[in-house]
This record gives C-alpha cells, sequence and structure tokens, in this order.
C-alpha cells in the first residue's frame, strides 16, 4: 500500500470516527481497524494522534470550504450569495451524520492542551470570515467588515443551535437575520425568501 494510499484511508476513518464519537472517545487502534491500515503503517503516516486530528481537521476544512463554495457560487444574484451560505446550512444541518462544527468540537476536548489543533479551529473560522467578507464586499454592502464579522457570528450560532437541538430550521432563522443586515448595508436585490436555486438545490459535495 503507498503511503498516499494508507493517509487517505486513515483520514477518512479518522473522519468518521473523530466526527461522529468524538476525538478523545477514539483511539488509535480503532483508526487502525477501522482503516485496515497496520498500526506500524499508521505512525509511520502520523507519529501521535494530535498529528492525525489536525491532519483531519485541515482537510475537513478545505472540504467543507469547498462544498459550501460551489453551492454559493451557483447563485446567480450576488446580492443573494451572502443568504445563500444559510440555505447550504439548512442542507447540511439535514444530512444524518451532522454532529455540529468539527472545529468547535475539537477544540472543545483539545484545544487547551494542543496548539496544533487549535490553530486549525482559529484558522478554519477566520476563513470562513474572510469568504463571508468576500461575499458582502462583492455585494457591495457598505462596512463589509463589521458585516462580516455578524455574518460569522450567525453561522456558528446556527450550527450550534442545530446541533445542540436537532431543529435544522436554525439556518433559516439565521438566514431572515442575515437578510435584516444586508438591507441595512444597502445591499439591493436580496431575496428574503430564497430562490428556486437556494432552496430546490444543494450542493452535494461532502466535507
Amino acid at each position: 500500500m503507498e503511503d498516499i494510499e494508507a493517509e487517505g484511508r486513515l483520514l477518512d476513518a479518522a473522519e468518521t470516527l473523530f466526527y461522529g464519537h468524538g476525538v478523545q472517545a477514539v483511539g488509535m487502534d480503532r483508526i487502525r481497524a477501522a482503516s485496515g491500515v497496520s498500526l506500524k503503517r499508521l505512525y509511520q503516516c502520523f507519529a501521535s494522534k494530535e498529528e492525525l486530528v489536525e491532519a483531519y481537521l485541515r482537510r475537513r476544512d478545505r472540504r467543507w470550504r469547498g462544498a459550501l463554495a460551489a453551492h454559493v457560487a451557483a447563485e446567480p444574484s450576488v446580492a443573494d450569495r451572502p443568504l445563500a451560505v444559510f440555505d447550504w446550512l439548512e442542507w447540511w444541518f439535514g444530512e444524518p451524520d451532522f454532529r455540529g462544527c468539527a472545529f468547535i468540537n475539537a477544540f472543545g476536548e483539545m484545544g487547551a492542551g494542543s496548539a496544533a489543533v487549535a490553530d486549525a479551529a482559529r484558522e478554519h473560522k477566520a476563513e470562513v470570515r474572510d469568504y463571508l467578507l468576500g461575499l458582502v464586499r462583492a455585494a457591495g454592502a457598505a462596512d463589509p467588515e463589521t458585516l462580516a464579522d455578524q455574518l460569522a457570528l450567525f453561522v456558528d450560532g446556527a450550527i450550534t443551535t442545530a446541533a445542540v437541538t436537532g431543529v435544522s430550521d436554525a439556518a433559516g432563522r439565521a438566514r431572515s437575520a442575515a437578510s435584516v443586515l444586508l438591507a441595512a448595508a444597502g445591499v439591493t436585490g436580496v431575496n428574503t425568501e430564497g430562490g428556486e436555486q437556494s432552496r430546490g438545490k444543494r450542493n452535494r459535495t461532502r466535507e
């Protein structure tokens, strides 16, 4: 088995198990068993559990943001793209394996003792905020920096609420609040109800 294949199997197993059951609850032997990679090869690829957790988070960050961006880019109206973020979240919340934010979860378990995990979580949040900033700037919003901060809080709040309550309409409620802020920031043509593209289609790329 080539190293790249072994790493892929290990990261696939880590993502399923760490996200579904928690980082602390899953040992390296369980990762080995789920991946079909020997324990020796596992430690050749990732010298420690912390290193594996960081790699899992880094890959998940790229996939999560890529799936979100693909959905949002399919929205033809620049003014409606910030709201399309919440339409994608609504779909994600309805997925059977949804367990909240992987980065908040991992930070809560390991962030105090692992600088690598804490950095991965913080960098993910910063990247999401910067992505939102790009969307609101393109939409012509006044004070885009402040608006991006506010929308980032709505995104995190919706994810946490959906994870704790199990109710997917947290995204819809956040969307409604976001539409008020966008209108106040001078973004014209905002579709507060959501269009056929936003509501009827979802980008199915997994994280």
